[in-house]
């Protein structure tokens, strides 16, 4: 037997991808299911973006291309940031990468190891305790609760710190809850910040164009205090329905830049040529197929929390962002693990655990509502009528 390094043992894995891979199972063997589990949007991605892809491709953009990605396409990603956010930033601290992953991965690498310790968010996305194991640190996670609306409590994130600590998470909008952290809790936490000038941040924003009733994201660019020591996670997979092109982008403080050169020199080389054209033109294009997406996903989570809230042992909080809704399932009797197979195999519902997003999740499921309002009407009516 081939004897492979003790390390990998504590690499764990993302959830939604093996529920759908069960859930594809079931329906080749002819049983209907209905996904609410997987985290993508249910849209194309739009067709000007499409054809810009294309049009690289035809044109000969077939080569390698910078390490860090194309200087036109960091470029639009500084006017976008300014254009959202009001922040100015350099070019050169732009890093285009294939996906949102690459940015946990190799920011946690680099702070990670035996006798450091890295703050995250629990429940939280699973890749985030996943790779801190891996590096071998220690995870701290933080509780995102219900009571506070699963909104980061900046003072529980402080209470944290110790000279031990080397990287703090952040994920507003967040995944798994649908949580989104106010302006004023963000501020106190950077006031606090400041007295841990050794801290790096990692402020995962991937669903910051996805707010609901009137909420305005706060990005943590927005804090110059802070600049020199934050990695800032964004990119095209959310907002513009573009999961399967595998392109993110992060800002990287000056004193990190080389590092994160080296890092993607050694493991991918460069992201496509054209996708990066493709992403160029999301961001320089029209907005109007991101704006009726973010406005389909608002009417399916008001009807997704509405209709939630109807099931017998179900307490669904309002969601404030992303397209996920996180519900309390504790009053069913049943552990996350047994209502998620339970629906699945009885049902025909693809739901996440919420034990899938750490510990701290057991007794809520994650469901997505990245799918139609007839799909979700029909789902919540199987549930009812399997509990």
């Amino acid at each position: 037997m081939l004897q492979t390094s003790e390390s990998l043992s504590r690499l764990g894995t993302e959830s939604a991808f093996d529920i759908l891979a069960r859930a594809q199972t079931l329906e080749q063997s002819g049983k209907n299911i209905i996904n609410l589990g997987i985290g993508q949007p249910d849209f194309k991605t739009p067709e000007h973006i499409v054809e810009a892809g294309i049009k690289a491709l035809r044109d000969g953009h077939h080569g390698y291309t910078p390490a860090n990605g194309l200087p036109v396409l960091r470029e639009a990603v500084c006017n976008d940031l300014h254009r959202r956010h009001n922040v100015k930033v350099d070019p050169k601290n732009i890093v285009i990468v294939p996906g949102g992953k690459p940015t946990m991965f190799f920011s946690i690498l680099m702070f990670g190891e035996p006798g450091a310790e890295i703050i995250y968010p629990n429940p939280g996305f699973p890749i985030y305790e996943s790779v801190i194991k891996y590096s071998g640190a220690t995870p701290i996670p933080i509780e995102i609760t219900e009571e506070n609306n699963f909104a980061l409590c900046a003072d529980t994130l402080l209470s944290l710190i110790t000279d031990k600590t080397r990287l703090i998470i952040i994920n507003s909008p967040a995944n798994p809850t649908g949580g989104v952290t106010p302006r004023e809790e963000i501020e106190k936490l950077v006031v606090g910040l400041e007295k841990h000038p050794n801290v790096a941040i990692l402020s995962d924003e991937i669903y910051s164009e996805m707010l609901y009733d009137g909420r305005q994201h706060v990005s943590l660019l927005e804090f110059p205090q802070i600049r020199n020591r934050l990695i800032m996670l964004d990119g095209w997979s959310k907002t513009y329905a573009m999961t399967g092109w595998r392109i993110g982008c992060a800002v990287w403080p000056d004193q990190l830049l080389e590092h994160i050169t080296r890092l993607c020199i050694n493991d991918h080389s460069c992201v496509n040529a054209a996708t990066q054209y493709a992403g160029v033109a999301a961001l320089t294009g029209p907005k109007d197929d991101v704006k009726r997406m973010v406005h389909a996903f608002d009417t399916r989570r008001k009807l997704m929390v509405s209709e939630l809230n109807k099931i017998a042992g179900f307490r669904c909080a309002d969601a404030a962002g992303a397209f996920y809704t996180f519900p309390n399932i504790e009053a069913t009797g049943l552990s996350s693990k047994e209502a998620q197979d339970l629906f699945l195999n009885d049902a025909g519902v693809a739901t996440i655990s919420g034990t899938s997003f750490g510990h701290l999740g057991e007794g809520f499921l994650r469901f997505s509502y990245s799918n139609s309002i007839s799909n979700i009407e029909e789902a919540i009516d199987r549930i009812k009528r399997v509990l």
